[in-house]
């Protein structure tokens, strides 16, 4: 690895949006991906960590490690997101298993080993519920003095829900590990929900880039086909993709406009799983989420389609 590229590990649970914002970091020339950590929340681990192993193979990365990791959230059941991207995750469509495995080693410990191999310089960007970093914050809570930044993709941070009306998929899924995680990061950044609903991508504009001549896009637009029709017939013209979205952030965040504020997860209730921002700073504890308000637009689109190879 060269020493100008940025470690990247990638805790995910792939998960179409999943698979698109790690083809977009595998092209990111800036960054040099150490793993891939996997939990269970958009389909089970048995899932998720099969469609990681086989997204790696299809861009020719079967050398990067990938560490399965919790199969269910730390203390109670919940539903997974099966309707939107497939009872596997990934549309359904039948492909060929990848030919490799995934490491012997838990995902959790996987995460506190490669903070240490790469302390001070891995950039920790979590796609999924924060099972796998809750659990590696509880076996090691020094983690976050050796991660130079988290990026999160999760929460709703004005209280406008995907799973519930008011609290987003990944926090839900988990919010006693949003909590952990939360709690023990002085400083993070956060892509929610609601700035996926103001980054869509146009449907006639992925159809574009799947199109293109790739392995990559045509793999991708057969998993995918699923998840952007059920998203066109209830969310109009335009497809969120919220974990490319949070992975634009992370891999090139200089021009992201941003708020930072105080940001804690509701546990009990009807809130469970909602994130609560003091947006107006009345609380006395420091501010830890830097949240992501507007990304332009157009280097989004760029970066999904020049991940595609599409441009």
């Amino acid at each position: 690895m060269s020493n100008t590229r940025i470690p990247l590990l990638i805790d995910t649970d792939p998960g179409v949006d999943d698979a698109l914002a790690i083809l977009m970091a595998f092209d990111d020339p800036r960054h040099d991906i150490v793993g891939l950590t996997i939990a269970a929340g958009n389909v089970g681990l048995k899932h998720t960590f099969a469609n990681a192993l086989k997204l790696c193979e299809v861009v020719g990365r079967s050398d990067i490690p990938v560490f399965a990791g919790c199969p269910e959230p730390l203390l109670h059941p919940a539903p997974d997101a099966a309707d939107v991207h497939g009872a596997d995750g990934f549309g359904d469509i039948g492909y060929t298993k990848a030919t490799h495995t995934a490491e012997a080693e838990h995902a959790a410990q996987a995460i506190i080993r490669l903070s240490h191999e790469h302390a001070g310089c891995l950039l920790l960007v979590a796609l999924g519920p924060l099972t796998n970093v809750a659990l590696a914050l509880k076996l090691d809570p020094t983690l976050p003095s050796r991660i130079a930044r988290l990026v999160v993709m999760g929460g709703a941070v004005n209280g406008r829900g995907n799973i519930t009306p008011f609290a987003e998929f990944n926090t839900h899924f988990d919010p006693e590990a949003a909590h952990i995680v939360f709690e023990a990061f002085e400083a993070f950044d956060l892509s929610d929900w609601e700035a996926t609903l103001a980054h869509g991508l146009l449907h006639a504009d992925v159809d574009a880039w799947c199109g293109a001549d790739s392995e990559r896009a045509r793999f991708y637009d057969a998993i995918s086909r699923q998840t952007r029709a059920w998203s066109g017939e209830r969310r109009g013209n335009r497809w969120h993709s919220a974990d490319s979205l949070a992975m634009a952030f992370a891999l090139a965040p200089d021009p992201a406009e941003t708020a930072t504020h105080r940001l804690s997860v509701s546990l009990d209730g009807p809130g469970r799983g909602v994130t609560l921002v003091d947006w107006q700073d009345l609380g006395s504890r420091p501010a830890n989420a830097r949240i992501l308000l507007r990304y332009p637009q157009k280097a989004f689109e760029a970066l999904v389609a020049k991940a595609l190879a599409a441009g």
